[in-house]
């Protein structure tokens, strides 16, 4: 099953001024559009309860956001920011991580339920309900060649294994306190799980569901990413204020990139630009995005969003 779209083959088709941020702003309950080549909102639109993460549909048009004080999913217009839909997705509650597969089915962690909820991305009919078999299923990553997907549980510390083909957990990993973000390499060999409650990471061989190493990180690591090239994995290091990056080869502690330095500005959602070139960090506390340029990690800008504004999705679609 292939499940990555790659974004970055249209960019080069597309003029700069073609792209759009979508944030959710959880604190408001509504969404923002902003366009990235002036670095304003052309939409901010109502949204479910307590709007989290993002998720675009393949070809960019349409944006999914959560629901995660509810048990629904927001669908939107990238180009106009209108809604479009709004998907019951009942009994299963609290939904957080969002993906929306290459062949068009979305998953969706749902908290309450303690499942992995399947979605048809044309109609939001829910297809399964898997159960994680943990508690707090926070983050979602799926392998970009297997059907598998991993959900990082916060309350159970550790991340489910889930077998997208049979519909059931067949494995955990352990994975500290507090298990929150979670990213897979581009190769599909690694799954990282950062734990913010410990401030460490763990890497598992997705193969074999094996411990590779155990990395120690700066303060609240509450999510991570790997960068489109493989070669790093951030750590978005809340009490910080800052960047966590590693070595995917090695494990090493790279560096540190200040953002903003300082825990006030509650650092939580971070989103790699296809093409590598930019990383996309949500400051909830001050309402803002942070643009920072990669590798030099130099803030290029600081986009106004929404109160707290948190989940991040990208588009090609202006």
């Amino acid at each position: 099953m292939r499940t990555i779209f790659t974004a970055a083959l249209l960019i080069a088709a597309l003029p700069a001024s073609a792209e759009t941020l979508i944030v959710g702003n959880k604190g408001e309950d509504t969404v923002s559009f902003i366009d990235l080549a002036t670095g304003k909102e052309h939409a901010r639109v109502a949204s479910g309860a307590n709007p989290h993460e993002v998720a675009l549909s393949p070809d960019g048009a349409r944006a999914a956001v959560v629901n995660y004080g509810g048990a629904a999913i927001d669908v939107y217009g990238v180009a106009d920011g209108k809604r479009l839909a709004t998907w019951d997705i009942g009994p299963n509650s609290r939904p957080h991580g969002l993906i929306w597969l290459a062949d068009g089915r979305l998953l969706a962690t749902a908290e309450a339920s303690k499942t992995l909820v399947v979605i048809d991305g044309t109609d939001g009919r829910v297809l399964q309900s898997i159960p994680t078999e943990a508690e707090g299923s926070h983050m979602v990553a799926v392998h970009p060649t297997r059907p598998r997907a991993y959900t990082a549980n916060m309350k159970s510390g550790n991340a489910s294994v889930i077998d997208l083909g049979s519909g059931r957990t067949v494995a955990h990993l352990p994975a500290g306190r507090e298990a929150e973000g979670i990213a897979i390499t581009p190769d599909g060999k690694q799954v990282w799980i950062s734990s913010r409650a410990s401030n460490e990471i763990h890497v598992y061989d997705t193969a074999t569901d094996t411990l590779v190493r155990r990395i120690e990180t700066g303060p609240f690591p509450i999510r991570i990413a790997i960068s489109p090239d493989g070669k790093h994995a951030v750590t978005s290091e809340l009490q910080a204020g800052a960047l966590g990056v590693y070595s995917v080869e090695t494990g090493k502690r790279v560096r540190s990139i200040p953002v903003s330095g300082k825990a006030e500005a509650m650092q939580v959602t971070i989103l790699f630009r296809p093409d590598g070139k930019r990383l996309f960090v949500a400051e909830t506390g001050t309402n803002t995005v942070a643009e920072v340029e990669w590798p030099s990690g130099k803030v290029l800008r600081r986009l106004p969003v929404g109160e707290d504004g948190d989940g991040l999705g990208w588009s090609p679609v202006g």
